[in-house]
């Protein structure tokens, strides 16, 4: 989930009342008042899924998700964009012209170049959790064929890091880009929401949408009626001048990605609330996944680590603590921490230029002799 109009806090005025009712019920109860709110007369159809930008193909098909498949070469491992499964679209990956960091990868060198377009859930799926969306992943690797390198965009970085830790063998190398891993390392406004909030809250969320966290519904709550063009323009470091034919263009290509939403599984979704931010069980190693519990000790893979310094969501203590938890040498860890906010990291013009090639450069070489050159154009982490 994320919010556009605040440089540090999501719009949870919705919530505050409840975080102080007497109990857990109130809360609920409060919660489901402002949300049977917004179903009242609000069915107004909901808009087309954004396009992606970069030509590609469909590779597979699977009950959660499809692979899409921006390949310009077989040569070399296969390179999987694992994206965000939250509120809005996998299409914050493929943006726009120059907002795009599908293009920016493969211009970089990433040639056989894949990402996961998580489907929006239907009723059907109402029931599927955590470890089904890590099954299809897996079929996913099965069929690019592993060793895979794999890069987990927020959301999907801790899906990823947990993938890499189950199946460590099927992992090459793992970028990791403002991915919630420790989250009682440091703060954000997300984790602390998503902790001090009864867990009555969201199963009463769950309950409303019919076993779906209904993501139309939720952004309505979550973020605000308008997005100003200037905020637009600085998340997306737009070169831009307002009013040119470029800047109305992108601004309306963010415009359609933020008003997309996708449905979630509430089991997926209660899940996550629980179990990495409530319980932090990816730090504490507790979490368990496919019928094993997870110890990330198992990951020795290079590990590429970026983090946004001004992140809302994320923030990039949650990210390093990765460094401690996995078995990965620290010669082959890299920390970076870019100037930009959360999107930034995945939208921004400047990021995308002159970042992501850096990484794909540690990314395409061997461990030993990926080069830092990114360290000169970004804060180095602490």
């Amino acid at each position: 989930m994320y919010d556009p109009a605040s440089r540090h806090a999501p719009n949870a005025a919705f919530l505050l009342p409840a975080l102080f009712a007497a109990s857990a019920s109130e809360m609920a109860e409060h919660f489901a008042k402002q949300f049977t709110d917004l179903a009242i007369g609000s069915e107004t159809g909901k808009p087309p899924p954004p396009q992606w930008v970069t030509p590609h193909q469909i590779a597979l098909q699977l009950k959660t998700v499809r692979l899409r498949d921006f390949a310009t070469s077989s040569n070399g491992p296969a390179c999987l964009l694992c994206t965000p499964f939250a509120l809005h679209g996998s299409t914050l990956s493929d943006l726009a012209a120059g907002h795009s960091l599908v293009t920016a990868l493969r211009d970089a060198g990433v040639t056989n170049l894949f990402a996961t377009d998580w489907h929006s859930a239907s009723s059907d799926m109402r029931f599927l959790g955590i470890d089904d969306y890590l099954a299809d992943l897996n079929v996913l690797v099965d069929e690019l064929g592993p060793p895979v390198d794999m890069i987990g965009l927020c959301q999907g970085g801790w899906m990823a890091l947990v993938y890499a830790a189950r199946f460590p063998d099927k992992v090459r190398k793992l970028v990791l880009a403002a991915a919630p891993v420790d989250t009682k390392a440091a703060p954000s406004v997300l984790s602390t929401l998503a902790d001090s909030t009864a867990i009555e809250v969201f199963r009463e969320v769950v309950r409303l949408g019919d076993g779906l966290v209904l993501g139309d519904k939720v952004l309505k709550l979550w973020g605000p009626g308008v997005v100003e063009a200037e905020e637009i323009r600085q998340l997306l470091e737009s070169e831009e001048s307002h009013g040119s034919s470029a800047f109305i263009r992108l601004e309306a290509a963010f415009r359609d990605w933020y008003a997309w939403t996708v449905d979630l599984p509430g089991p997926y979704f209660l899940e996550t609330v629980e179990k990495l931010y409530k319980r932090n069980e990816i730090a504490a190693g507790t979490f368990k996944a496919l019928g094993k519990l997870i110890d990330l000790k198992k990951i020795e893979a290079p590990l590429f680590l970026l983090a946004a310094r001004d992140d809302e969501l994320v923030t990039p203590p949650q990210l390093f603590a990765v460094e401690r938890l996995v078995g990965t040498p620290p010669h082959e860890i890299r920390k970076l921490t870019a100037n930009c906010r959360h999107l930034g990291l995945f939208m921004g013009k400047r990021i995308l230029r002159e970042i992501w090639p850096d990484i794909v450069d540690w990314l395409l070489k061997p461990a030993t002799m990926a080069r830092n050159k990114a360290a000169s154009k970004i804060q180095p982490a602490a």
